[in-house]
C-alpha cells in the first residue's frame, strides 16, 4: 500500500493535482526556484518544502523527514533535451539523475531499518534522455537495479519502452504521448517505475491486451465558433509546450507547422496562459498566485508534467487496476527486440510496439489502449490578452526568416501572416524590426523589401 509520497524537483506539483483523488500523502516537496516554489505555498501550504534535493539524502538518514512509500520527481530534463545541447553527465545539472539515486538509496535504508519494503520511484524526463551521449539513461537504471557496472547500447540509444530486472530492483519504462490522454498536445515522455523485487512495475506502465488494434487520433475541425468570436487551428493537436513559449518567438518547428498560433477574429496569436493550464491538464488559473508574472506562468507550466498522462499511472499504481503481466520468455517475439540475461539480470528491449506474448499481446506503444481524445475547442479561452497577439512586424519577422533559412511553412499559416504584414508599410516594418539585432541569415534590406512588397501586390 502506497500512502506517503516524497516529491523531487516538485516544480508546480502535477503529481499532486493528478493524485488528489487517491488516499496517498504527500508529506514533503523538494524545489528551489522560486515561482514554483510560491506555487506550491500558496496551493499545499501544510507540506514543507525541504528545497535543494542535495540535502535530502542527509535529511532522510537523520530522520530529519519522512522517509516516504514512494519518491516522484523529474530531474533537470535541460541536460538531456535538444535545447540544453544534450550534454548530459558532463552537465551538473545531468548528474542531478545521479543524486536521485542516493536520495532513494538512503530512503531504502531507513525503511529497511523500520521494518518496511523498499519505496516505490516514480521519474518523468524528456524522450531525449533515452539517447544521451553520455549513458544518462543507461547509468541510471543500472544503480537503480543494482547493478556493478553500466549498461550501454550501441549508440547509447535506448528504446522507448523496456525493462531490467536487476538484483536490487524492478526497473521499468515506457514512452507515452500526452494527446492519447485526453490533451490536444504532442507531449511525449519518458514514464519510468521501478521498485523493489517483490515489484512488477510492467504491470503498471505496459498493458495486456487481447489484440493488436489500437485507436487512430480523430480528426476535428480546424475552424470554429466559440462565444462571439471566431477561431481557427492549424493542426488538431499542438506540438510540445515548451518552457520558453512565453518569453521567446516561436523560431522552432511550431512556427511554421502554426501548431502553438490561434487566429481569433482574424488576427493571430500565441496560447494565453490559461489555454496552457488547459493543454498541460491543470485547473484553470492553477498558476495564477498574486504578483505571478506571465512570463513565470508560461515557463512553470512549460517545466512540468502532463497531468492525465500522470493520473493514468497512479490510477493503475494505486488501485490495482491492472492485469498481471507475466512475460513468456518462450513466446516472446524475440526477433525485432533484444533480451540480455547474465549476472542475475535480465534486460528487455520492447521498442514502441505492441509484443506477442503467448495467446495475448502487451503494449508498449506511446498510446494506452484506452485512448481519450479532446480538440483545441476546449482549450481556447475568448478573453485573450492584447498582448500575445502577434503584430504585423512579428508577422513577416517569422516570413522572413523562413525565406532567409529557406524553411518549409503551413501555406494558410503564410497566407495569414502576409496579410497581416500587409496592413503596415514595408518601410515601417523594416525600420520597427530592426531594433532588435538579426542573426548571420539576414538579408539585405532592398531584397527584403522587394520581397515584401511583391508580397503585398500578390495579396492585392
Amino acid at each position: 500500500m502506497i500512502k506517503t509520497v516524497g516529491s523531487i524537483c516538485s516544480g508546480i506539483e502535477a503529481a499532486s493535482v493528478a493524485w488528489n483523488k487517491y488516499a496517498v500523502n504527500f508529506v514533503w516537496f523538494s524545489e528551489i526556484a522560486d515561482f514554483p516554489s510560491r506555487v506550491l505555498e500558496y496551493h499545499y501550504p501544510d507540506i514543507p518544502n525541504i528545497g535543494d534535493m542535495n540535502n535530502l539524502p542527509y535529511l532522510i538518514a537523520e530522520r530529519r523527514i519522512e522517509a516516504p512509500d514512494l519518491l516522484c520527481g523529474g530531474t533537470p530534463c535541460q541536460a538531456f533535451s535538444f535545447a540544453g545541447w544534450k550534454n548530459g553527465l558532463s552537465d551538473a545539472r545531468g548528474n542531478l539523475t545521479l543524486k536521485f539515486v542516493d536520495i532513494v538509496e538512503a530512503n531504502d535504508k531507513v525503511r529497511e531499518k523500520q521494518g518496511l519494503s523498499p519505496s516505490i520511484i516514480f521519474w518523468e524526463n524528456v524522450e531525449g534522455v533515452l539517447s544521451d551521449k553520455t549513458n544518462a539513461f543507461g547509468c541510471f537504471i543500472s544503480s537503480l537495479a543494482g547493478l556493478q557496472e553500466a549498461l550501454s547500447l550501441k549508440g547509447n540509444k535506448w528504446p522507448a519502452a523496456g525493462l531490467l530486472r536487476g538484483p536490487k530492483r524492478n526497473v521499468c519504462w515506457r514512452v507515452l504521448d500526452s494527446k492519447f490522454f485526453g490533451l490536444p498536445q504532442q507531449r511525449r515522455r519518458l514514464y519510468l517505475l521501478a521498485g523493489g523485487k517483490d515489484f512488477s512495475p510492467e504491470s503498471v506502465l505496459f498493458e495486456s491486451i487481447s489484440n493488436e488494434e489500437l485507436k487512430s487520433y480523430p480528426e476535428f475541425p480546424l475552424s470554429f465558433h466559440k462565444g462571439n468570436s471566431d477561431f481557427e487551428v492549424f493542426r488538431a493537436y499542438t506540438d510540445c509546450l515548451y518552457s520558453a513559449y512565453g518569453t521567446k518567438w516561436n523560431g522552432n518547428a511550431a512556427a511554421y507547422n502554426g501548431s502553438l498560433f490561434i487566429v481569433q477574429n482574424g488576427r493571430i496569436r500565441r496560447f494565453s496562459t490559461i489555454e496552457c493550464e488547459r493543454l498541460m491538464g491543470f485547473p484553470d488559473y492553477y498558476t495564477n498566485i498574486p504578483k505571478a508574472k506571465k512570463t513565470n506562468r508560461y515557463q512553470a507550466l512549460g517545466n512540468s508534467w502532463a497531468v492525465p498522462v500522470v493520473r493514468w499511472v497512479g490510477e493503475r499504481l494505486f488501485t490495482g487496476d491492472n492485469n498481471k503481466i507475466v512475460f513468456n520468455d518462450a513466446d516472446l517475439d524475440i526477433d525485432s527486440r533484444t533480451i540480455t540475461q547474465k549476472e542475475g539480470f535480465q534486460f528487455y528491449n520492447f521498442g514502441n510496439k505492441i509484443i506477442e506474448n503467448g495467446d495475448s499481446f502487451i503494449n508498449c506503444t506511446y498510446q494506452p489502449a484506452d485512448c481519450s481524445f479532446d480538440s483545441l475547442y476546449s482549450i481556447v479561452d475568448e478573453d485573450a490578452p492584447e498582448d500575445i497577439y502577434i503584430s504585423p512586424v512579428g508577422c513577416y519577422g517569422i516570413i522572413r526568416r523562413k525565406n532567409e533559412r529557406n524553411l518549409r511553412i503551413n501555406p494558410h499559416l503564410e497566407d495569414i501572416l502576409y496579410k497581416i504584414s500587409s496592413t503596415m508599410e514595408p518601410e515601417e516594418i523594416e525600420r520597427k524590426s530592426r531594433i532588435q539585432h538579426r542573426g548571420k541569415h539576414s538579408l539585405k534590406i532592398s531584397n527584403q523589401n522587394n520581397a515584401f512588397s511583391d508580397a503585398q501586390g500578390w495579396l492585392l
